[in-house]
């Protein structure tokens, strides 16, 4: 009899852990129970990337994964912590006036739109090169605004367009909502491009988190679909492998400013179905990478999604493309885009400059 209860009792642990897996569509929808504590403990940070983290802590920010969709896109990011460093420097935060801006939508939905930026003094013979730049925040945080240095930052390091796309967020569209329109926009900047005075020849693709996951699901999207191909794809600390027990899971459970419990907060939210986050739009590395354009992998130390990155780099290798990839000393995930206050991401955006210029044949 015993044995029985113990059966049944598991299976209805099976099934409570199955209702889990999807979360209602709503931003109100309360958080999914915490994960068991791990114990853990992430390796320091550098001083100046510890800098930026204990700033964001002081702006009042809350465990995101204790809170609903709607408080937690709230909450101070670490780009606001970055910019809290920068003020107690004396270093201005106004966004740098080299690079024009202009919102365009590329779909119906609200959220359906790109941000496009272009260098005021654009130098050079002929059109200029395309980035089509993709945003982190789980697919359920963060928009466009959050993620504004980075593509600043490469259209006026590289003299190119940049064109950040805004997508619709989980859990009011949920998975492969944001997939979609990361094709969606690349489609639409392929038949754009060159009206802002770009090249449609010599577009890459850029992303962070999940914006790195879309920025290489949208090179498989553009490869399957026989669309011009990207010349390069970067992808910064991407999405890549769902797998929890990978070693950066482990040794970074407990980090800032994203943990592991976090990464079950995130696909509570954007998933319809637990088979979602193995879906290999998601679990890249289970998905069909030959003939991929080269890619640039970056990677965090003190980071969950660290492992993420090395076995997207070790399943492209096996699948014949050309990637390198370079994990970052002493920085956190978010840390790309924080060049001016730590050094680790100054490091990391030079190397991307490089490598991307390269691609551009510059």
């Amino acid at each position: 009899m015993k044995s029985k209860i113990l059966g049944v009792a598991g299976l209805m642990l099976s099934v409570s852990t199955a209702a889990l897996a999807q979360s209602p569509p709503s931003v109100n929808a309360p958080p999914p129970p915490p994960p068991p504590p791990m114990a853990s403990v992430p390796a320091q940070p550098a001083p100046d990337m510890q800098a930026v983290l204990d700033a964001q802590m002081s702006l009042g920010v809350k465990p995101i994964e204790t809170l609903t969709p709607v408080k937690a896109r709230l909450q101070p990011s670490a780009a606001d912590g970055a910019k809290a460093v920068m003020r107690r420097q004396g270093t201005s935060v106004a966004p740098d006036p080299a690079v024009a801006t202009q919102d365009i939508a590329y779909g119906s939905d609200a959220m359906q739109y790109a941000r496009v930026y272009k260098p005021l003094a654009a130098t050079g013979a002929g059109p200029l090169p395309v980035i089509v730049y993709y945003h982190g925040g789980g697919w359920v945080i963060a928009d466009v605004n959050t993620y504004d240095s980075t593509p600043r930052f490469l259209s006026k390091q590289l003299n190119a367009i940049v064109v950040s796309v805004e997508y619709r967020h989980a859990p009011e569209a949920k998975f492969p909502a944001q997939h979609d329109d990361a094709a969606m926009a690349y489609r639409w900047v392929l038949q754009n491009a060159a009206a802002w005075g770009g090249d449609p020849a010599k577009i890459a693709l850029a992303g962070e988190s999940a914006g790195g996951n879309l920025a290489v699901a949208t090179a498989i999207y553009a490869r399957d679909n026989r669309l011009t191909a990207p010349v390069h794809v970067l992808s910064v600390y991407p999405i890549a492998n769902s797998d929890k027990m990978l070693p950066s899971r482990m040794d970074s459970a407990n980090a800032r400013p994203l943990n592991a419990a976090m990464l079950d907060w995130f696909g509570y939210y954007y998933s319809r179905t637990k088979a979602d986050q193995m879906d290999p739009r998601i679990n890249l590395v289970k998905a069909n990478l030959r003939g991929l354009p080269p890619t640039t992998i970056v990677n965090a130390q003190i980071d969950p999604l660290r492992s993420d990155g090395e076995t997207l780099e070790a399943a492209m290798r096996g699948a014949g493309d050309r990637v390198e990839r370079r994990t970052f000393p002493g920085v956190t995930h978010e840390f790309f885009g924080m060049g001016k206050v730590v050094r680790g991401a100054y490091d990391a955006e030079n190397y991307a400059v490089t490598r991307l210029k390269t691609a551009f044949g510059m």
